[in-house]
């Protein structure tokens, strides 16, 4: 086991392992907690009672966290026409159809961190959905990214739009903010993903639906907060 720093071993010191906390004493703790020179990003990590195996158990989507992330995000578009028009006034920062699929596949260029897509040019962007999916880049009518609206889309990714998913483990990991937020706008942002997540649980799922929520900081250690009091 790899040794830590001093300065995880000091934070560490302040998080009592076997205890779960309560919302705001886990973001108080988070920002007393995230000691590195720059500004920490906060994820939180879920640990989901379902079988993301299952189609019927799938847990997907996006929300507009009230604080934002702290991070400006660079945005794909694939359009074509006035949609591409659309796309470029509404602050996309790469528009463009099938040279950037190329692009993407033989430069193995990735200078971007969302692509949306209008419907009729799912058709290019499937084309390189192996390249894309792995990487969480695939366009998806769920998450708002598959959509006619190219100017709502943008600026709802701007303003801090998130995605949530169920990776293979039945876990999420999303970011809700910079440690510079302070506990209240971090509890903000943590309790409207904890709501989308509970809105999108599966009809068919049985027994604890959240079963275990930690929170972190890039470089500290984990949180425990009580899953039991979220869903009261």
């Amino acid at each position: 086991m790899p040794k830590r720093g001093k300065k995880y071993q000091d934070a560490a010191k302040l998080v009592d392992r076997q205890n779960l906390y309560d919302t705001n004493e886990a973001m108080d703790l988070i920002c007393k907690t995230a000691t590195a020179k720059f500004d920490e990003t906060i994820e939180v990590h879920i640990k989901l009672g379902v079988d993301g195996r299952h189609a019927d158990q799938q847990v997907r989507g996006a929300i507009v966290l009230p604080h934002g992330t702290g991070k400006t995000k660079k945005v794909l578009v694939f359009a074509k026409g006035e949609k591409a028009h659309e796309a470029e006034a509404a602050g996309a920062d790469y528009v463009g159809a099938e040279e950037m699929a190329q692009k993407i596949q033989q430069e193995n260029w990735f200078d971007f961190d969302v692509v949306v897509a209008t419907p009729d040019m799912m058709g290019v962007v499937g084309r390189i959905g192996k390249i894309l999916g792995p990487k969480g880049l695939m366009p998806n009518p769920k998450s708002g990214t598959v959509t006619m609206d190219l100017t709502k889309a943008l600026q709802e990714i701007k303003a801090g739009k998130v995605e949530y998913r169920l990776d293979k483990t039945n876990l999420i990991h999303t970011p809700i903010g910079k440690a510079s937020f302070g506990a209240e706008k971090l509890a903000d942002n943590f309790n409207a993903l904890i709501e989308a997540i509970l809105k999108a649980k599966p009809a068919v799922a049985k027994g604890q639906y959240l079963k275990t929520v930690t929170v972190a900081s890039t470089m500290g250690p984990g949180i425990k907060i009580n899953p039991v009091k979220l869903t009261l």
